[in-house]
């Protein structure tokens, strides 16, 4: 590892969660030229929304195989129908990832797999529960005032916020999942040879087919 490496790694884990949710929801399209107040604010409320769920089991079929690399993919929910897959390959080079940046007390060995599982497990629920409903009145975010009546907006990439927040605290990590999947995108930026010495916005690790 070249000092410029080691610098670059540290960095990543210089930024807090919330700071990871902030960039996460700033890289989201329709945040473009969004105050970082409220982005911070969003982040703040999808977090702890997502901290403070009651444990969910996974309802939806779970199939487990390669290609996530090729994808940039952890996991992914489709609902078309119910089923999370996990990407083994880019699950097996998270660990990896883990290992080599010396990361291993906050993500404990098999931890990677159970977080994502957990991740779109929350998926699944705010899919087809109330609880999305709650998440819009967690964030405060208004689509429409009219004299007393306040209808909740959505907030793109509020969900992934809270369900990275999720697999946190249930799988008892001791820094997001967003930390990890920043360290991914850096993994590939980094083989790709493009790597240009900035910090990457968080990888998604789930893209969703509804």
């Amino acid at each position: 590892m070249t000092v410029k490496e080691a610098s670059a790694w540290a960095d990543l884990a210089a930024t807090d969660d919330i700071g990871w949710a902030v960039r996460l929801l700033a890289a989201t399209p329709t945040h473009e030229h969004r105050d970082p107040e409220l982005l911070r604010r969003w982040a703040r409320a999808a977090d702890a929304f997502g901290a403070t769920l009651a444990p969910v089991a996974c309802e939806a079929r779970i199939v487990e195989r390669d290609g996530g690399l090729e994808l940039g993919l952890l996991a992914r929910y489709t609902s078309r129908p119910p089923t999370v897959e996990l990407y083994t390959d880019t699950i097996d080079l998270a660990e990896r990832v883990v290992d080599a940046r010396g990361w291993r007390d906050w993500y404990p060995p098999g931890s990677v797999r159970a977080a994502a599982l957990a991740h779109e497990a929350v998926h699944v629920h705010l899919h087809h529960g109330p609880a999305k409903a709650a998440l819009k009145h967690a964030l405060g975010h208004s689509a429409l005032r009219l004299g007393r009546l306040r209808v909740p907006g959505h907030v793109a990439g509020a969900e992934e916020v809270a369900a990275h927040a999720y697999a946190r605290t249930v799988c008892g990590l001791g820094r997001s999942p967003l930390l990890l999947t920043a360290a991914l995108a850096a993994e590939a930026e980094a083989r790709s040879g493009s790597a240009n010495g900035s910090n990457p916005p968080p990888a998604r690790d789930a893209r969703r087919e509804n």
